[in-house]
């Protein structure tokens, strides 16, 4: 079935169109040719341009709709705000309804999208997002219409969760990116894989320990600039790519190759300038990446979500494991709700399958949520 794409660009009720001409809202719609259909899917992402998901015209083809999105944050994620996201994901659903004349939207929570669409649908269903100390809201963010259905896919349970499981607790100088505490590194010759417990035990409360502290530092700088007349400032967070499971394997073991990540070998990875939080504002670090302070995290907004609901993990995925997917399923409010495994990668692709996960993954999304809403 041909696909037709159309580029959307929509202001957003609090931000306008840019000087340049960008619209805050972007994103590109995909749909059958010739075709209105009256079931959609939105995906979005805290900052990954989702506008052409690799999902969209396989999803087109079977015959829905498929709106890839973006809020303000796209490529910004360091001045990430909740309640503002979750209003430019209105604007796309809205659009969906108002103007594709879609009637049943589905939310495509797909990696780091699956706690943000989690948080949208909680937040259009019962308002509890609340903005940071000395913020106004959002406007508009308690006026978000609710989707029809919610589906989860190779996703974890929220940006302080991933961000945690991932840092290298072995940092001793946040200002200092190569201070390390041997006794805590992966890389380190004495701690050789596969780790024992006694090892990932300290590890994990380690890593918990280093976000609270940089929240901890980031609550009394906020203090310290305000003092001088300052609202916020932008810091730096350092090796990110140290999840014990990307190195070892027999650790929640899957089809997943060891010692791998998606920036491939990790210790490379966790010396390099890429990363997740590798630079953000004080105010966007609480309303992101703390574990103490961030809306983003999954688990209370998937409890109020009570529509049909369906999880999708990747049994080669290097950083999204089986214990996300069963964490999510698990804290789903929904009645109606199932999870399956499909053979692939983060993002669903086989070694020379010519894009047969991601078909499948697309057959299975389409005959669910088809089954569900028509």
């Amino acid at each position: 079935m041909a696909v037709e794409r159309l580029f959307v660009g929509l202001d957003s009720p609090t931000a306008a169109r840019a000087g340049a001409g960008g619209h805050p809202c972007q994103g590109v719609y995909h749909r059958p040719s010739g075709r209105s259909p009256k079931i959609a899917l939105i995906a979005t992402h805290y900052s990954v341009d989702f506008s052409e998901h690799y999902l969209a015209d396989f999803v087109a083809e079977r015959g829905l709709g498929f709106l890839g999105w973006n809020t303000r944050f796209r490529g910004a994620e360091s001045h990430f705000l909740l309640d503002h996201a979750l209003v430019d994901i209105g604007r796309g659903v809205r659009w969906l309804r108002e103007e594709a004349g879609v009637e049943h939207v589905v939310l495509l929570g797909n990696s780091g999208g699956g706690s943000l669409m989690a948080a949208y649908q909680s937040q259009a269903t019962e308002p509890n997002v609340t903005p940071l100390d000395g913020m106004r809201p959002a406007r508009g963010v308690d006026d978000l219409p609710a989707a029809s259905a919610y589906v989860s896919t190779a996703a974890h349970l929220g940006r302080p969760e991933v961000l945690t499981a991932w840092m290298d607790p072995s940092v001793v100088d946040e200002s200092d990116p190569t201070s390390t505490d041997p006794a805590l590194s992966l890389f380190d010759p004495g701690n050789p894989a596969p780790y024992s417990d006694e090892f990932l035990t300290r590890y994990r409360e380690a890593q918990t320990a280093r976000n609270h502290r940089i929240t901890q530092w980031v609550s009394d700088e906020l203090v310290r600039l305000r003092e001088a007349g300052f609202r916020d400032r932008m810091f730096n967070v350092h090796r990110t790519w140290a999840d014990p499971r990307m190195v070892d394997a027999t650790i929640e073991p899957t089809k997943r190759k060891p010692n791998s990540c998606y920036a491939g070998d990790p210790a490379r990875a966790n010396a390099s300038v890429f990363g997740i939080a590798a630079s953000c504002t004080l105010r966007t670090w609480l309303n992101l990446w703390s574990l103490d302070d961030s809306q983003t995290r999954a688990t209370p907004h998937l409890a109020r979500i009570k529509e049909p609901s369906l999880v999708v993990n990747a049994d080669m995925d290097t950083g999204v494991f089986p214990s996300d997917a069963d964490a999510i399923l698990g804290a789903l409010g929904s009645a109606d709700k199932e999870s399956h495994v499909i053979e692939g990668d983060h993002y669903f692709r086989r070694e020379g399958d010519g894009g047969a996960a991601r078909a499948e993954l697309a057959d299975l999304v389409v005959a669910w949520t088809t089954a569900r809403l028509t």
